[in-house]
């Protein structure tokens, strides 16, 4: 008999007594995606390898112990605000706002208590062809100084054999800013495999880069060319391979960690495919948003235990999250994250899987 393609069960337990609830959602092959409702985390994805066997493919903890005592954002939804706002400190119309600080002298991924952190209702489950979760969260006016209250929906759905599709969607009742993302550390040769991503194939057709100052702001300037920079990867790069060169930028983040300007105009589009040389397993990432923050893991210091009781160092993993600009509430040539009552926040990503060929 076949495996039902949604199960459930209790992740957990918060302080106050709230069950954080686990569900699965199976595609074809083994393909599976497992989802907490504390932050909306992706807690595991199980993908196929080139050999025949399958490994979860995101870094984070066996056990909610883990993600309850330590913010490392593992594949967390990150919002109101994902990545840096300089200063913590925006206008919107006519009047600044101040929010909490966080990350040295900028605020990051929503404040001291962002989505991450939050438990989301599961509001439905589909078990139709294409099985998915939605999660819910009301983010109440002044949350973490934002205005406006925000309803946030995410649903992740299986939308392939190897394929996740995930779909966030925000509504204001007064003009608020918003810029949402999912933080998934991947490993394609497998979360526990204790291999590194810097020599994982990256591609990434972007033409233009954020440069940023030390703080992980970006600079006052337009988007950098990447030719002739340890940035480009138009063709497939290994990872590491110019990660230790004398660049300013790659002291800047201590290795990558810089937003590449994608062309989208609201269209799903390849924003970057990643190839893991042993494991021979593949995954193309595709966005309709119009930036990819590129992290190579460099604040990862083998302080976190992670699944299967791995210590988690530098370079065990990377993200890929599809957003819009940091610091754009402060920069007008940037993306706006401005969304008002009446529009329709709407992000939709796509990770699908394959396996190199013999």
């Amino acid at each position: 008999m076949a495996a039902p393609k949604i199960t459930r069960d209790v992740f957990g337990t918060l302080p106050d007594g709230r069950k954080v609830e686990r569900i699965v959602l199976r595609g074809e092959g083994g393909f599976e995606a497992r989802i907490i409702t504390h932050g909306a985390v992706l807690q595991a994805l199980i993908a196929p390898d080139a050999r025949g066997g399958h490994d979860d493919v995101v870094l984070g903890y066996d056990t909610f112990t883990g993600y309850l005592a330590e913010r490392k954002f593992f594949g967390a939804t990150v919002g109101r605000y994902a990545n840096r706002i300089a200063k913590g400190q925006f206008s919107l119309g006519g009047e600044t706002v101040q929010l909490a600080v966080n990350n040295g002298p900028n605020a990051l991924h929503g404040g001291l208590d962002g989505f991450d952190r939050k438990l989301w209702e599961l509001a439905d489950l589909d078990e139709g062809a294409e099985p998915a979760v939605t999660l819910t969260y009301v983010s109440p006016h002044g949350e973490e100084n934002y205005p406006g209250r925000l309803d946030v929906r995410v649903t992740y759905r299986i939308t392939g054999p190897a394929e996740l599709s995930l779909i966030m969607e925000a509504r204001t009742d007064r003009p608020t800013i918003v810029n949402l993302t999912n933080h998934s550390f991947f490993n394609l040769e497998g979360a526990t495999s204790g291999r590194s991503v810097l020599d994982h194939e990256l591609t990434v057709p972007a033409d233009h880069f954020l440069a940023i100052d030390p703080t992980a702001i970006p600079l006052r300037e337009p988007p950098r060319p990447v030719a002739g920079t340890p940035f480009d990867f138009r063709e497939p790069r290994a990872v590491g391979e110019r990660i230790r060169e004398s660049d300013q930028q790659m002291q800047s983040g201590r290795g990558y960690d810089h937003t590449y300007c994608l062309a989208r105009d609201g269209k799903l589009a390849l924003a970057a495919r990643l190839e893991a040389p042993r494991a021979g397993r593949i995954m193309e990432l595709f966005t309709d948003q119009p930036g990819l923050q590129v992290y190579s893991g460099n604040y990862l210091d083998g302080t976190i235990l992670g699944k299967g009781g791995k210590l988690i160092r530098q370079s065990d993993a990377m993200c890929l999250e599809p957003h819009i600009w940091p610091d754009a509430p402060n920069r007008p040539d940037f993306p706006s994250p401005r969304l008002d009552p009446g529009e329709v926040y709407r992000h939709h990503t796509v990770y699908r899987f394959s396996v190199r060929s013999p």
